[in-house]
């Protein structure tokens, strides 16, 4: 029988949105009142403070950095209506998370049937980059929600709602330009050249897009394009009102230097893309998904009845392929830091062309779900054999408990003590409404843990003594496993060092020696560590205790 692929209904989505809304906060629960972590807390959440407080999209507690404001406004309304609180802030993200896979369940149904749109849905939500950042305050879960729907619309051939979609997504974060204008570029392509068509067959067999034989009419081909050039505009008035706010387009300096200009080196480019395919690919379990989808390729499609199981058209799979090329490719070129969740829309379509060839191609295709979900499961609670950044499973959670520990510690004993620390641990513990500490603590803030960095604040020309310190919170700032993959090709860690910020911290007992103190307090968790040095020999320790 032929597989069908009707409309996603209104009521199927909201069906769809409140299961997953339900399913996340579920398995969320033990994580909802966490304090805020790394980025959240050195950016996103303070420009939504500043935006509730003060009613301005430019943030003014910290350096703007460009990014459009729809998230930021999106938790300061939740804010405003049920209070200012960490549960809230996850709440809505999950909120966010939940309309996300909802869009990827119309995306995946269109593509393919209700089957693979289950699948899709289930091994999306578990991958442990998309349930580790589901309820953390970034743009990217909102971003690559947008952009499933706008898919789906594009798809649908439905123009405006595709366009107001992907408008909504470069509002919440600007690199979500990516996807349509990929798609523009490729939409233009098949303009210029449509003896494309009789190239690429559909699905059907027959020479033209998608699964029917009907060419598109010139002025629904120039309709399409203009929608998906449309949502620059709102992009570029961001833009326009940023500059006139702050005299710069793209962030504060620093910003920009940091994410393009000293991302331009050949060598850091071709090791960024290695990064990203392996992003894409592999990471966090997902090679157990496409090593099941390279093995099923070796088989034939199966057949129900007399028809064989279709696959995803050839040239909407190309389609989708343009889209995850711009990502994969943009993304190696700019951003400092090459994370993980940059890459959740390219990820996500990943998983919907790889479910799909599971369902069309081996018969025990569900076991072969089940066993992709076990893999996902474990990622969140398993760290790869390699550095990763914790926020790409629960070892954020970790990380955030360690040093919510180590806050009440210092604010216990040390509550007027001058504390030498490193970012993000400056803001956690002289801004209470990150949710570390209830009243501001004195901070000296350095770079990070080496030995140079440490080693930089016993000399005077460095440090007078009115910024002298009475303790130090010392921390993991980067995870490195036990055994690396990569612990003794030099040329790597080289590399890592110049192109991507790598650095070794100190571990505590060295670092105590180095500053001249002793430790006083420790937490090991899965990796990650923090301590707190007590200072020797210093005057004014004990009256700091007070």
């Amino acid at each position: 029988m032929k597989q069908t692929h009707p409309e996603s209904t209104a009521a199927t989505s909201l069906r769809v949105f409140t299961f997953a809304f339900l399913a996340l906060l579920a398995l969320h629960f033990p994580l909802l009142r966490l304090p805020y972590f790394w980025d959240e807390a050195g950016y996103y959440v303070p420009a939504a403070r500043d935006l509730l407080l003060t009613g301005s999209f430019i943030p003014h507690t910290t350096p703007s950095n460009a990014h459009p404001p729809l998230v930021m406004a999106w938790l300061a309304l939740w804010w405003k209506i049920f209070g200012y609180a960490p549960v809230v802030t996850r709440i809505a993200m999950l909120a966010i998370a939940a309309f996300g896979l909802t869009g990827l369940f119309r995306l995946a149904r269109r593509l393919a049937n209700t089957d693979v749109a289950i699948a899709s849905v289930i091994c999306t939500a578990l991958y442990p980059v998309f349930f580790a950042q589901s309820s953390m305050a970034h743009v990217d879960m909102a971003a690559a929600a947008f952009t499933f729907w706008a898919l789906d619309a594009y798809l649908a051939r439905r123009c405006r709602t595709m366009a107001l979609w992907f408008s909504l997504a470069v509002l919440a974060k600007e690199t979500a330009i990516l996807a349509p204008a990929a798609l523009f570029l490729w939409e233009a392509i098949w303009t210029l050249a449509p003896s494309l068509a009789r190239v690429i067959p559909s699905e059907a067999g027959s020479s033209v897009r998608g699964q029917s034989s009907r060419v598109e009419e010139p002025a629904f081909r120039f309709s399409k394009l203009a929608s998906l050039a449309a949502p620059i505009i709102p992009l570029a008035l961001w833009y326009a009102y940023h500059y006139s706010r702050t005299g710069f387009v793209f962030g504060n300096p620093e910003f920009f230097r940091y994410n393009v200009a000293a991302t331009t080196n050949p060598l850091r480019i071709f090791l960024a893309l290695l990064m990203r395919l392996y992003q894409s690919l592999g990471y966090m379990n997902l090679f157990v998904l496409t090593f099941l989808a390279a093995f099923a390729m070796r088989g034939p499609a199966l057949q129900d009845g007399a028809e064989t199981r279709p696959r995803i058209a050839i040239p909407r799979q190309l389609a989708l392929l343009a889209v995850i090329a711009a990502y994969v490719l943009a993304l190696s070129v700019i951003g400092g830091a090459v994370l993980a969740r940059y890459m959740l829309p390219v990820v996500s379509l990943v998983i919907i062309i790889f479910v799909s060839t599971l369902w069309r191609r081996l018969s025990w295709w569900r076991a072969a779900i089940c066993c992709v979900a076990i893999a996902f499961v474990a990622g969140w609670f398993i760290n790869p054999p390699h550095g990763f950044s914790p926020e790409d499973n629960l070892a954020y959670s970790d990380f955030v408990r360690i040093h919510q520990h180590a806050a009440e510690f210092l604010a216990h004993r040390y509550p007027h003590a001058r504390i030498l620390t490193a970012w993000p641990a400056n803001d956690e513990l002289s801004q209470p409404f990150l949710g570390y500490v209830s009243q501001p603590m004195k901070v000296l803030r350095i770079e990070d843990f080496t030995a140079e960095e440490l080693l930089a604040t016993r000399d005077p020309m460095n440090y007078d003594q009115g910024e002298r310190f009475d303790v130090a919170f010392v921390f993991s700032t980067k995870y490195d496993p036990p055994r690396s993959w990569f612990e003794h090709w030099q040329s790597w860690q080289r590399w890592k060092m110049r192109f991507f910020g790598y650095h070794r911290d100190v571990p505590p007992e060295a670092a105590a020696q180095i500053l001249g103190g002793r430790v006083v307090y420790s937490e090991h968790r899965h990796g990650e560590w923090g301590a707190v040095i007590e200072m020797e020999d210093n005057n004014s320790l004990e009256e700091a205790k007070r």
